[in-house]
């Protein structure tokens, strides 16, 4: 068995195929990041939650903000291209947004005061692993309990998605967007 992180390729182990069966699929094609966490049967099953269900606290475009912040943070075009691809029409995102999640500066012009502010919060994060005082109490004073768990696992889930993701050095999908030029 090599020990190079790779997508695996059919066929699979029927254990892996039946987890994989419950992943997202377009025409049975499974993303290549899918097929990377199915080198561990366990990571497949339970490492990485699947936030991504319609009973989030936070809104689609608020979830999205957490992601493409938290993936342009971690330098994972993969990710960040796939969810630009697949979630920024639906989660009402414009092209100066888009650009900006990739920015170091969070413009006041781009983004409501409460994005910048989950925005902020997610920088903070990324970088410390902490929200800084600076803005801890205006993110409790914005965000429910429920949500600030949500948004502090939906950034800690796509730390390790960009892990894994820039570590198997995966290919951007056909699909998927590209980081904007600099």
């Amino acid at each position: 068995m090599s020990n190079i992180l790779k997508p695996l390729k059919p066929p699979y182990d029927p254990a892996i195929t039946a987890i994989l069966a419950n992943y997202p699929q377009q025409d049975s094609y499974i993303l290549s990041l899918f097929r990377t966490f199915a080198n561990s049967l366990r990571f497949l099953s339970r490492a990485v939650p699947n936030l991504l269900d319609k009973d989030s606290p936070l809104t689609l475009r608020e979830r999205e903000i957490v992601i493409l912040r938290t993936t342009a943070n971690r330098n994972c075009e993969y990710e960040w291209g796939v969810h630009i691809a697949i979630f920024s029409k639906a989660a009402r995102l414009n092209e100066t947004q888009i650009a900006a999640t990739r920015e170091r500066a969070v413009s006041e012009d781009v983004w409501s005061d409460k994005e910048r502010l989950l925005i902020c919060a997610i920088d903070d994060l990324c970088a410390s692993g902490t929200i800084t005082n600076r803005h801890l109490q205006d993110f409790q004073a914005v965000w429910t309990l429920e949500e600030q768990l949500e948004i502090m696992a939906l950034c800690g889930t796509y730390h390790t998605v960009s892990f894994v993701a820039n570590s198997a050095r995966l290919a951007n999908e056909d699909f998927g967007a590209r980081f904007p030029e600099a």
